[in-house]
């Protein structure tokens, strides 16, 4: 029997007598702005104005009918499965609990507390700016430097208080479901399932426990469970165990089953586990989990190098290709299924085949894992501790204990979730950054991220891989960041303003962060400015620039890259080239490498508002030039071109499970993309493997020097006639290259499920970019290059555009440039 208490509420800052409509699940901020008592935070400057209304409490309320019948429940429990942070929950005039950690989901008794008819319930959610300031006074624990100072102490979300990406808007609220559960004579405490393979045979043990309400009940042998497993295909199968003990395993074996992988290496198959609870069998308790068949871990070996740190999935070692992911909203209330599916598409658009949950943030919704599952992405799930230095005391310790364990229980039966990791970056901040130092909280490090923490996954989820931090080689400040063992987050290239060829220096095991920012389009900056605010270095904009120096880096990177661009637009466009071409050299450097690299996710997916950041979609869901490079250089079978000294290597990395066959063909042209050299070869490659091809030395076509900035070269690689892969190069910046006007023009062709763009270039065109100026859609491909005396078809699905759009308005709307166009 269930109360649901999600829908409207009642809200008023404490301080005030006037009460607003309220939306639970949600929050603060979300409902000041539904009823217009406050401005955008995220337009201009407002965020200062929006953090000062976190100084205050604010009360919810409202009242719900109990029957009777819910009264005589053995067990009347309220859930919260999400209040953000610190509170004080009131039933009926009685004070019933507190609590103070926006990751737990908390469970109170209040059988005693219910009356039948009307109840009335308030929940007073506790100011976070004025605790921070409190605590951090009595014991100033050091952490991120963006952030507000105290963030530490509070298990709240920590980029809710500033990070180099966001602003300080710790909102507050009842962020996620809240309801009354009654229980009769027992229920569910855990299911938990171990698969077990063996030859393409596939046992599931299904741990199923339980509690008992009455004392009577453990003892007479009255519970019974039934677990029904529904296949891919929609048959069901029953299984069941009579006379139940409190913990009991079910072995199940599955008929010819079906496999589970990632994206680009298979289908993704789910079962439903559904375990049913039965008192005198009488249905009481059930639980409904949905996986997937794999063997998934990653895969540590010693070799010639050091020791390998492979995600291994069904016994094959994968190349991780994904990006790292943030909240997808400082306002987490404007958060929902729809919008993280379309990002989990955008994700499968661009090949990716894992995210990395950053440790900064929340735990996701289920909804997450879900679309993680059912697209085939796989999770490297941080718990949620970043850039800060923690002290355990009993309480604390006792809180991140429960927080693990609840979330843990939630997450681990997905079929995505690839490993659990400790931290971001707070190994290799004891090891080597210069934040105040002491005995007693470095070992509080080792215990919570090397003993305890651990241990819960451990005791949890025995079958997921738990890693200590973010990087590390293995733990205990052994060089968390060393290029040959564990993962490691790279930033030379951008903080330490190393050239882009700086990547080639390098072949990490994995390598978990690595980036570089852009501006995000006019479209997007035009939301929250006005014109006259158009400048990068303008307070609103440098007010959407949360790391320091970061304009001055972009335009130090474009200095030693491109021209000068002419207006405020062509800025941001280069921008974004700049951003695509940083990653691109360390990723398609890394692919190469396969083998002993095997792993690539840049640093990031996704912003949380307007912002110049790294990442490369933006708040909006706007595609940057680097999410259209991603797809490229993700490709699962990728053509590259290693670039030195006047010569070119072409290499072949084939990430498949199929071997493959093609034509790879290349060509030295001029400006004008008339051919002085060109040649073709076919080509064989195994799967999981990356290959040399061709070695080319151009010395005698680029001397003089001036011959560099009239050349380029032009390779791709063919399936049966089809380009899969391909690319341009230059032999010297773009800033010097003597492009000629490629006189690019387009055309549109309505097809039966989408719309042709048609680009034609007489001479050659690079980082060549479509946009609709009043419309938002995604491109099969955009920021590309095009040989002249060619043409590029580039098809937009019709479901991405408004029904019955003509080719007209779109020929009106469509705009296009290339870099040509920048000065």
């Amino acid at each position: 029997m269930v109360i649901n208490l999600n829908g409207t509420w009642q809200m008023r800052n404490i301080s005030q007598a006037e009460w607003l409509e309220a939306k639970v699940p949600g929050s603060v901020y979300n409902d000041l702005l539904n009823s217009g008592k406050m401005e955008d935070p995220f337009y201009r400057d407002n965020e200062d104005i929006a953090l000062k209304l976190c100084d205050f409490d604010y009360e919810y309320k409202r009242e719900f009918t109990v029957e009777n019948s819910l009264l005589q429940c053995d067990k009347v429990l309220l859930v919260c499965k999400g209040i953000d942070t610190l509170s004080t929950i009131i039933l009926n005039g009685n004070t019933i609990a507190q609590t103070n950690n926006m990751h737990r989901t908390y469970e109170f008794d209040v059988k005693g507390y219910l009356v039948e008819g009307q109840n009335k319930i308030q929940i007073i959610l506790h100011s976070p700016t004025k605790f921070m300031q409190k605590k951090h006074k009595e014991d100033p624990l050091w952490g991120a430097g963006d952030c507000i100072p105290g963030f530490p102490h509070l298990r709240k979300a920590h980029c809710m208080s500033g990070w180099d990406w966001g602003p300080k808007l710790p909102d507050l609220g009842i962020w996620r479901d809240i309801y009354i559960i009654g229980y009769n004579h027992g229920r569910l405490t855990d299911v938990y399932i171990t698969q077990h393979h063996n030859n393409g045979e596939v046992n599931l043990d299904v741990r199923v426990s339980y509690e008992s309400f009455k004392a009577c009940c453990s003892n007479d042998n009255v519970f019974d469970i039934e677990v029904v497993v529904t296949y891919p295909s929609g048959e069901k199968k029953t299984y069941e165990c009579n006379e139940a003990l409190q913990t009991t395993h079910i072995s199940i074996d599955i008929e010819k089953p079906e496999l589970w992988w990632p994206n680009g290496y298979g289908s993704q198959p789910l079962y439903n586990v559904e375990v049913i609870l039965k008192y005198k069998g009488e249905k009481v308790d059930t639980n409904s989990l949905n996986i997937g068949l794999r063997t998934l871990t990653v895969k540590r070996e010693k070799d010639e190098w050091g020791e390998s740190f492979e995600i291994n999935v069904n016994g094959i070692s994968i190349f991780a290709m994904g990006a790292d992911y943030i909240p997808e909203d400082n306002i987490l209330a404007r958060c929902n299924k729809e919008r993280t599916e379309r990002l989990i598409k955008d994700c499968v658009k661009a090949n990716f085949n894992m995210l990395r949950v950053w440790g900064g943030g929340y735990y996701p919704d289920d909804y997450f894992f879900d679309l993680c599952d059912r697209y085939g992405i796989i999770v490297w799930q941080d718990l949620m501790f970043a850039c800060a230095v923690y002290r355990m005391t009993e309480e604390f310790t006792e809180n991140i204990v429960q927080e693990a364990i609840d979330n843990v229980k939630r997450i681990r039966h997905h079929a995505s979730l690839g490993l659990w990791c400790g931290n971001n970056e707070m190994e290799v901040g004891w090891a080597d950054w210069p934040f105040p130092k002491t005995a007693d909280l470095r070992t509080d490090y080792i215990k919570q991220f090397e003993i305890i923490l651990p241990d819960v996954v451990k005791k949890y989820d025995p079958n997921t891989f738990y890693w200590k931090s973010s990087p590390s080689s293995g733990g205990g400040f052994d060089k968390p960041n060393d290029e040959n063992r564990g993962d490691v987050h790279y930033w030379d290239v951008w903080h330490g303003l190393k050239p882009f060829t700086d990547y080639r220096n390098y072949y990490f095991r994995f390598v978990s962060e690595f980036g570089f920012q852009s501006f995000p389009s006019l479209k997007t900056i035009e939301t929250f400015t006005l014109p006259e605010d158009r400048n990068i270095f303008s307070y609103v904009m440098e007010k959407h620039q949360k790391n320091g120096s970061a304009n001055g880096k972009i335009l130090y990177y474009l200095s030693q890259n491109f021209k000068y661009p002419k207006d405020f637009d062509s800025l941001l466009y280069t921008s974004q080239i700049l951003q695509a071409e940083a990653i691109k050299y360390g990723v398609e450097h890394w692919r190469r490498n396969r083998g002993r690299c095997m792993g690539a996710i840049y640093w990031q997916l996704n912003d949380c508002w307007p912002v110049a950041s790294w990442a490369s979609i933006d708040y909006y869901g706007r595609w940057k030039a680097l999410h259209y490079f991603a797809k490229r250089f993700f490709s699962p079978i990728l053509a590259s071109a290693l670039d030195h000294d006047n010569k070119i290597d072409l290499y072949v990395t084939n990430d498949t499970l199929q071997n493959f066959t093609g034509k790879l063909s290349w060509s030295l042209r001029t400006q004008d993309s008339k051919i002085i050299e060109s040649s073709e070869k076919e080509i064989e490659i195994s799967p999981l493997t990356a290959k040399c091809f061709v070695n080319l030395d151009f010395s005698k076509y680029l001397q003089p020097s001036q011959d560099k900035r009239k050349l380029y070269f032009e390779y791709k690689l063919e399936d049966n006639g089809k380009v899969i892969s391909s690319g341009t190069i230059l032999f010297t910046v773009a800033k010097h290259y003597e492009f000629l006007d490629p006189k690019l023009s387009v055309d549109v062709v309505e097809k039966d499920n989408c719309f042709e763009f048609v680009i034609s270039a007489q001479n050659y065109a690079k980082y060549v970019e479509l946009m609709l100026t009043n419309l938002d859609c995604v491109f099969d491909d955009n920021y590309f290059d095009i040989v002249g005396g060619t043409k590029k078809v580039v098809c937009v699905d019709k479901s991405e555009l408004p029904q019955g759009i003509t080719t007209d308005e779109l020929k009106k709307q469509v705009k296009i440039r290339s870099i040509y166009d920048i000065a």
